[in-house]
């Protein structure tokens, strides 16, 4: 349902977020790359490496829909074989990932995105990015890859998958539960973003 413009009230103990859905439909030139970045393609990865990555990646950025969801939903996801895994390496630790999923025909959907923060400004994000549209452009028959990004992201991540050759096609509103509030993750994560209590 589309919202009417105006001010919306945001339930108390909630966050929202304005998401930016972005696609390409036609392969992007090359982007020079700085560095070289070894990536590894992480088949069949087990929860417990993927729920620290992600929480290493995402947590000052409040992603915690999946930190919440069971081993076993996890394997579900992980191991489908329409998706594959990359996790881009610093030294023996892995510090980036990028999600690909082919389940629908013709698309790839890049499901999340990122590297830890102490990589952010120094080229990893983008050869990460570039192997991920190689990869997507390689299948045959590929005509669309999108992915979203929200407020709550790096204030960078918009320019970032702009310059990737993604353009804007739909605007949401998120409103999720505070995961500060429920111990899903720590109460100084994303000090930028305030927390609303319900009163007394």
């Amino acid at each position: 349902m589309a919202l009417a413009p105006g001010y919306h009230d945001v339930p108390a103990g909630h966050v929202p977020a304005v998401v930016t859905h972005l696609e390409m439909t036609a392969r992007p030139p090359p982007r020079p790359l700085s560095g070289a970045w070894p990536l590894r393609l992480v088949e069949r990865p087990e929860p417990a490496w993927y729920r620290d990555l992600y929480r290493r990646i995402g947590t000052q950025h409040l992603w915690a829909m999946r930190l919440r969801w069971s081993d076993e939903a996890m394997r579900d996801r992980l191991h489908d074989a329409a998706v594959e895994i990359w996790a881009l390496r610093v030294g023996e630790t892995d510090e980036g990932l990028a999600e690909l999923d082919f389940a629908t025909e013709g698309s790839c959907e890049i499901r999340l995105f990122g590297v830890t923060a102490g990589l952010h400004g120094t080229g990893a994000a983008r050869s990460l990015m570039t192997h991920a549209l190689e990869r997507a452009w390689s299948r045959p028959g590929l005509r669309r890859v999108w992915l979203h990004t929200c407020s709550l992201d790096h204030p960078r991540a918009l320019g970032f998958y702009l310059r990737s050759g993604f353009v804007p096609f739909r605007y949401q509103i998120e409103i999720m539960p505070d995961p500060r509030l429920d111990g899903t993750l720590p109460e100084d994560a994303a000090p930028g973003v305030p927390i609303i209590r319900a009163r007394p």
